[in-house]
């Protein structure tokens, strides 16, 4: 599907609702289906990446049913069944890295395949520790379709050489069921919306600095209401940032110390964005925003920061090219690993139209303020946050883009046009 974007001239104004966060959706979904009872998940995301682990979830012996267009009801005996099936996680490694973390230490085998672009995807990163634990794991060279024949697990203290919320998480899940008590060490704290839930649902588990400990444990249902995904506000948040005239408020958006690093990031740039209301539930911290347009500087991100944004980037990239100065992102390596390579698009994307951007090893370089002139087709890569972060730059050139395979824009934001055709009336 091609999408032509062009030049808003009049500015963003109006308060929209952002859509319910993703990485707490896959997380609610995965975890009620190990409790025993029945939770309830109010404002559930409606992406195809959170509706795959549900889907799954579902094939493993959990029931489910949406009792309102977003609240989904999950009854479960606290046990998984083996599949008749694979299991399809579609484009989703957040769904193929914590679901092989569970089914890791099961009684019976199964396998987890994925699409194109999942399929290309390093599994190593968890395949590595939960053989560690003892699990017999076989893949295609590190990649999926993996096969997980389920056993007795054994806890394990792991250093990760990365900052990883899905290795953390797929670890910590392992160690759910393993005997002992399984530790994971990172370099930097990476997002927590596991750690946050699981204590919540009442497992055995504890954070000291940088390393979670967990002991076997059994979950307890819960009652949760999501709160807004700060990863899809990036989108707006930059664009009411870049777009001249706009004032916009973001309702409702998660403010997860682990996940704010781009609000540290713009508020350094010179942003006005301010902080309407805060407000906690169930251990997430929300709140909405207020962004209106603001002259930026650059500035450098780096080192403990870049887990705490590192979706967040590619839209991060499009912010910095209406910055004044050299904006330089390093210790992002791992973008390399994403969806697409993240590096590589978003410098081969944004220097179609006209932007000064330079690629690293670990990240890029962009020199601004540049007018950006457009009249260019793009390539988003089935990447929906290139997609998105292109859709935004096209906001602010001088002559329309067209950006190919727009439709990959579902994967976590499907409403996301609409959104922003809500604030450009």
């Amino acid at each position: 599907m091609k999408k032509i974007v062009s030049k808003n001239t009049n500015g963003l104004n109006g308060c929209i609702e952002i859509p319910a966060d993703k990485s707490i959706s896959h997380r609610a979904a995965i975890f009620s289906a190990l409790a025993k009872g029945t939770s309830i998940i109010k404002n559930f995301s409606n992406g195809a990446d959170p509706l795959s682990s549900l889907k799954i979830m579902g094939q493993l012996g959990a029931s489910y049913e949406f009792v309102s267009d977003n609240s989904v009801k999950i009854t479960s005996n606290g046990s998984l069944k083996r599949p008749s099936a694979p299991l399809d996680c579609g484009n989703s490694g957040t769904t193929m890295r914590l679901i092989s973390g569970i089914l890791a230490g099961q009684n019976f085998k199964s396998t987890l395949i994925g699409d194109e672009s999942l399929s290309k995807r390093p599994m190593k990163r968890i395949i590595e520790p939960l053989t560690l634990m003892g699990a017999k794991i076989s893949s295609n060279n590190f990649k999926a379709p993996i096969n997980i024949s389920g056993c007795k697990l054994g806890a394990i203290d792991y250093n990760s050489r990365l900052a990883s919320a899905q290795v953390k998480s797929c670890i910590l899940l392992a160690g759910l069921h393993a005997n002992g008590e399984t530790s994971f060490t990172e370099p930097y704290l990476s997002r927590n919306h596991t750690e946050i839930m699981l204590e919540a649902m009442g497992a055995n588990i504890r954070t000291d600095n940088t390393t979670t400990f967990i002991q076997k444990s059994e979950l307890k249902p819960l009652e949760i209401n999501i709160c807004g995904d700060i990863s899809s506000a990036a989108y707006f948040i930059v664009a009411g940032l870049i777009v001249p005239n706009s004032d916009i408020i973001l309702k409702n958006v998660g403010l997860n110390p682990t996940r704010t690093g781009i609000i540290d990031i713009i508020k350094q740039m010179g942003a006005e964005i301010e902080i309407l209301d805060e407000y906690t539930f169930a251990g997430e911290n929300a709140g909405d925003l207020r962004i209106r347009a603001s002259e930026l500087k650059a500035c450098t991100i780096e080192k403990d920061i870049i887990p705490r944004l590192i979706d967040e980037l590619p839209i991060i990239a499009v912010l910095a090219t209406q910055a004044n100065g050299n904006t330089i992102v390093k210790d992002a390596q791992d973008l390399r690993n994403k969806e697409s390579d993240r590096i590589k698009a978003i410098v081969t994307e944004l220097s179609k139209i006209g932007a000064n951007i330079t690629e690293t090893e670990d990240g890029f370089i962009i020199q601004g303020k540049t007018q950006l002139s457009g009249d260019a087709e793009v390539e988003c890569y089935n990447d929906h946050r290139l997609a998105m972060s292109l859709y935004v730059a096209g906001l602010i050139c001088q002559k329309p883009i067209t950006i190919n395979g727009f439709e990959w824009v579902n994967i976590s934001f499907p409403t996301f046009e609409a959104h922003m055709n809500q604030l450009s009336e």
